[in-house]
C-alpha cells in the first residue's frame, strides 16, 4: 500500500494551518511598560514659594508623580485668599489642578463653595467649577451648574443661579 504524496503534503498544510491558528505568539518586550514613576509619598505637605512670598501650601495622605502628573489624595491646598480647598482626589498638570469629588473651597471673608469637580488656576488664581455647586455665606445660599470664581479680584460669573440672599435693612 503505497501512501500517495498529495495525501501527505494536504495533511501537513492541514496541520501548519491548525497550528498556527491556534498558537498565539506574544511580544513579551512590547507589552513592558516602563516604569515612569518619579516620587511616592504618604502624609506630605508640599510648600510653595518664590523669592517674594509664600505662594500655596498643599497637604496630601497619598501622591504619586508619574511623567510629570502629581496626583493627590485628600488634598487641602491654602494661599493667602483661600482659607483652605478640599478635595479627594487632586491632579497637578503644570499650573492647573484638576478637583474631583467632595470639592469645597473655603474663601477667606466669604462664600464656602461645595461641588463634585472643579479646576483651579494657581497662576491667575481662578477656580473654574464645571459641575453643579452650592455656595454659602450666613443664611445667604447660592445654587447654580457653573461658577468661575477669581480668589483676588473676588469676581463670580455663574450659569442657571438660584439664590436666597438676605440683605440689610436700611
Amino acid at each position: 500500500m503505497a501512501v500517495r504524496i498529495e495525501f501527505v503534503l494536504t495533511i501537513a498544510i492541514v496541520a501548519i494551518v491548525v497550528a498556527s491558528l491556534t498558537l498565539k505568539l506574544n511580544d513579551a518586550a512590547s507589552k513592558v511598560k516602563p516604569i515612569t514613576k518619579e516620587l511616592e509619598f504618604t502624609y506630605t505637605t508640599f510648600t510653595e514659594v518664590d523669592t517674594k512670598k509664600l505662594q500655596g501650601r498643599a497637604y496630601g495622605t497619598y501622591g504619586v508623580r508619574d511623567n510629570d502628573v502629581l496626583t493627590i489624595h485628600d488634598l487641602v491646598y491654602q494661599t493667602e485668599t483661600i482659607e483652605s480647598l478640599v478635595a479627594d482626589k487632586a491632579t497637578y498638570m503644570g499650573e492647573n489642578i484638576y478637583l474631583e469629588g467632595d470639592v469645597v473651597l473655603d474663601q477667606t471673608d466669604g462664600y464656602t463653595y461645595e461641588t463634585e469637580q472643579a479646576e483651579y488656576n494657581q497662576k491667575s488664581e481662578i477656580l473654574n467649577i464645571t459641575a453643579p455647586f452650592v455656595a454659602r455665606r450666613d443664611k445667604n445660599i447660592i445654587r447654580g451648574d457653573t461658577l468661575r470664581y477669581d480668589t483676588q479680584k473676588k469676581e463670580v460669573y455663574g450659569t442657571m443661579i438660584d439664590a436666597t440672599v438676605y440683605t440689610i435693612e436700611k
